[in-house]
């Protein structure tokens, strides 16, 4: 019982930090953690999740979300696990979104994924297939679709083929031929999650 209230308030606490770090990254809430105070708090409440075996609805995630902050990977200890990269927050002058939307099909973890990248006038989306497991809290995607536009025109909208998989075989994928982000935290404003490659990554939700 101490184990699991210890957990709690630690689990608590870790999004509070975060909470704090997404509100200061839009402006409303004096300065940012440092990345390593952030990196440390995705870190923990990873952890802890996993002590608290959480799980999330695929309908939690839906919505718009801007990217706020990412680790990279620097390599792979000779033990085995990843070397996180230190992280930082994405600049302001460069804004990236992602939208998750669930297939009208009750429990079918089926969806879309749509991924926004816009410097400036230029704007790229990428769309493509999403299968959620929610028991592992697990969203694997592939891009199909690239739209391109500049200052507000089209200049590229058809299909791509660097996905791994065409559309109608997706679902019959295995996981692990395909990229995933794999979430631990979901709350009403913020999404954190690891992706395949090892980094960590935090979104907050588009207001």
């Amino acid at each position: 019982m101490t184990a699991h209230l210890t957990s709690t308030a630690t689990f608590n606490f870790v999004v509070t930090v975060l909470s704090h770090a997404a509100a200061a990254y839009r402006g409303h809430r004096g300065t940012p953690p440092s990345a390593e105070i952030l990196v440390n708090a995705l870190l923990q409440a990873e952890k802890s999740a996993k002590q608290q075996r959480l799980t999330y609805p695929f309908e939690s995630l839906s919505g718009k979300w801007q990217l706020c902050f990412v680790t990279g990977t620097n390599k792979v200890r000779k033990r085995g696990g990843i070397l996180l990269g230190k992280g930082f927050y994405i600049p302001k002058f460069i804004t990236i979104h992602a939208s998750f939307n669930a297939i009208l099909e009750q429990d079918s973890g089926r969806g879309e994924i749509v991924n926004q990248v816009e410097y400036g006038p230029v704007l790229f989306k990428f769309t493509g297939p999403v299968q959620y497991l929610s028991k592992k809290n697990l969203l694997a995607f592939d891009f199909n679709h690239m739209l391109i536009s500049l200052f507000g025109r089209v200049v590229y909208n058809r299909p791509i083929h660097f996905g791994k998989v065409k559309t109608e075989d997706f679902y019959n994928q295995s996981i692990a031929k395909l990229p995933f982000f794999g979430f631990f935290l979901v709350t009403e404003d913020i999404i954190a999650a690891r992706g395949r490659g090892g980094g960590l990554a935090l979104w907050i939700r588009e207001t």
